[in-house]
């Protein structure tokens, strides 16, 4: 699953719109208590070293392990959050996914809307979108990019970025 990242509570409002368990790719830097860390492991977090991706490898390998196991893994494609606008995609770990596993990847559009002192929130879950053999890597991510936009009610980012 590919969300837009809006803010902290995408997190668990995404665990409540899926029927099954996921693991989640998240930054390193938040496994760096050891407390904390054991409790968003237990929750199905795999820590992502952006800056030192070798350092990634172990959880690289297990992200991929999931998804070959058929487990849903969500990754947000913006890396961090943008509240009420698109960011730039981080395509590295998605294109990853793209270039070595053939399944479908699916777009989540996430729309907050104040009323009065509660804040409304629609999850929209977009159609599989499938990496083809005739299309680049970065064809099908801005494809993934445009459609998380539009499900979101956002413009897209021109251009995005490979980190």
């Amino acid at each position: 699953m590919l969300p837009k990242h809006q803010c902290w509570q995408d997190i668990p409002l995404i665990a409540v719109a899926t029927p099954r368990p996921l693991y989640y790719v998240a930054k390193h830097e938040l496994f760096e208590n050891a407390i904390i860390s054991r409790l968003l492991k237990f929750q199905g977090g795999i820590p992502l070293n952006r800056q030192k991706p070798l350092k990634s490898r172990d959880a690289i390998r297990a992200m991929i392990h999931f998804l070959r196991a058929g487990e849903g893994v969500v990754v947000f494609p913006e890396g961090t959050y943008y509240p009420g606008r698109m960011g730039p995609g981080k395509g590295g770990i998605l294109k990853l996914i793209i270039s070595r596993l053939r399944l479908p990847l699916i777009p989540v559009g996430f729309r907050y809307r104040k009323e009065g002192l509660r804040t409304r929130v629609t999850v929209s879950f977009g159609k599989p979108v499938y990496h083809g053999k005739q299309t680049s890597s970065d064809e099908t991510f801005d494809r993934l990019m445009e459609t998380i936009a539009g499900l979101s009610g956002l413009e897209t980012q021109n251009k995005e970025t490979n980190t």
